[in-house]
């Protein structure tokens, strides 16, 4: 029994076997069962909802806004984690899959694109081998090939990166999946490719070069003020990882298919193909963030420094010294339902109307408008990246004040936000930490003001 399911590991999880079409079948009946039953629990347990197949046949902000609404922070991370191993195990039994049908390894690619992934995998599933496929023979190492063959990857995969990024945000306005997801891992799998078709690379060498192309492609959205440094640091951990897994794939591809390189065509085809699915998508549903703390002070005294506060000191926290956008000031206009209070942060104001007026309670409000969510770090004066504008937005806040024994209060703040920056998995991790930040240096504020006072 053990033996057997490492066999089945290996399988999965390793290049070393050919995979026929009974075992692509049977792997992808099984894991799909797997994985339905890991989401469906996951789903339960945070939410309490079934989650059904039909839910992997709609949008996927579709899914998160309708059926995923109001559940847990931690779900969207978790389901993401659990659904790595069976995207790698699906492109990895694809690219072997194809290969043993005799067609280009580069196929395997079209996992990745949506509706078309089914009929390729049920394509797959019906294909008979191809006996005349043999591996290629491992190639001598020419060390004279090394250095030109790693500046042709380089400039080809930092080419496809550029060009992706013009076309999806400056062409289509859109920050989706292919953007984020697609555009590392085929750079990557490029970039591994045609630098071990020339040079037979050791994976520490291939490795590098995808991590020198990351970087060039990086350090020419720096240059050309077409990005700013803070939001490439956010993104950097999610490139290097994928540009990792495409590598891996693209070193596979190069030293076992016999093809002509130029199928290498079909990576560069996929990113657009892909980005069509992403124009358009709406923004996946309001989040909420919410923070609290506990006042020395009573609910009356609370509210005076609630509807307005006085400056607040200049932070010393890394965070907002990085460029991210912190509240200074807060002053109110007029009393009662329809007053407007505005928040002054450090990159402008946040005009917002007040929805709910209950003195000593609850203060409610929509944001009307709001300023950049940060300021760029950048070598020119200013950087305004399109996803700075309307890709991130709060839409209402609330504060609620609880009286506790002793004459305290639990002062508790909720911001409502959405965004349009996917996979909303990964940026909400970095949102949801900002807003919470957010909100401590105000709740805190109020309190010291407010125990002051009282």
């Amino acid at each position: 029994m053990g033996e057997r399911v490492r066999d089945w590991l290996r399988l999965w999880f390793t290049f070393e076997r050919r995979v026929g079409r009974r075992e692509y079948l049977a792997s992808g009946v099984g894991l799909a069962l797997l994985k339905y039953a890991g989401d469906a629990l996951l789903v339960w347990t945070a939410t309490g909802r079934l989650w059904t197949p039909a839910d992997y046949l709609s949008p996927v902000h579709s899914v998160v806004s309708v059926r995923l609404a109001h559940a847990p922070p931690y779900l969207l991370p978790a389901m993401a984690v659990w659904a790595v191993p069976f995207l790698w195990i699906g492109v990895s039994m694809s690219m072997r899959r194809a290969l043993d049908a005799g067609t280009s390894a580069w196929t395997a690619l079209l996992f990745f694109v949506p509706y078309l992934s089914y009929a390729f995998m049920a394509a797959m599933s019906v294909v008979p081998s191809d006996p005349s496929v043999r591996p290629v023979p491992e190639p001598r190492r020419p060390d004279d090939r090394r250095l030109p063959g790693a500046l042709l990857a380089v400039a080809a995969g930092a080419a496809v990166g550029l060009g992706m990024i013009a076309l999806s945000v400056y062409t289509l306005a859109s920050y989706g999946i292919s953007l984020f997801l697609g555009t590392p891992f085929v750079v990557g799998a490029l970039t591994a490719f045609l630098f071990n078709r020339r040079y037979p690379a050791t994976m520490l060498e291939t490795q590098e070069v995808v991590l020198m192309t990351l970087a060039c492609t990086g350090g020419a959205l720096l240059a050309t003020a077409a990005e700013g440094a803070l939001c490439l640091l956010m993104v950097l951990p999610l490139a290097v990882l994928l540009g990792a897994l495409g590598a891996v794939l693209g070193r596979r591809i190069a030293r076992h298919d016999p093809g002509p390189a130029a199928h290498a065509a079909i990576a560069v085809l996929v990113l657009p193909m892909s980005a069509a699915f992403d124009v358009g998508r709406p923004a996946a549903g309001f989040r909420e963030v919410r923070s609290a703390v506990v006042v020395d002070a009573p609910p009356d005294v609370v509210w005076r420094h609630v509807v307005s506060f006085p400056p607040l000191p200049e932070p010393s926290a890394l965070v907002f010294r990085m460029g991210i956008a912190y509240p200074q000031r807060a002053r109110l206009v007029g009393q009662g339902v329809g007053a407007v209070r505005y928040c002054v942060f450090s990159t402008g104001p946040f005009v917002e109307p007040i929805t709910r007026w209950e003195p000593g309670r609850r203060l409610a409000f929509d944001v009307a408008s709001q300023p950049p969510a940060l300021e760029e770090w950048s070598p020119y004066a200013r950087v305004t990246p399109p996803h700075l504008h309307d890709y991130f937005r709060a839409r209402r806040g609330e504060f609620r004040l609880v009286p506790l024994p002793g004459g305290r209060t639990r002062l508790e703040g909720s911001t409502w936000y959405e965004m349009r920056i996917f996979p909303e998995a990964y940026w909400v991790l970095f949102a949801d930490a900002l807003v919470a930040r957010i909100h401590h240096r105000v709740l805190e504020h109020v309190r010291s003001a407010a125990e002051s006072d009282g």
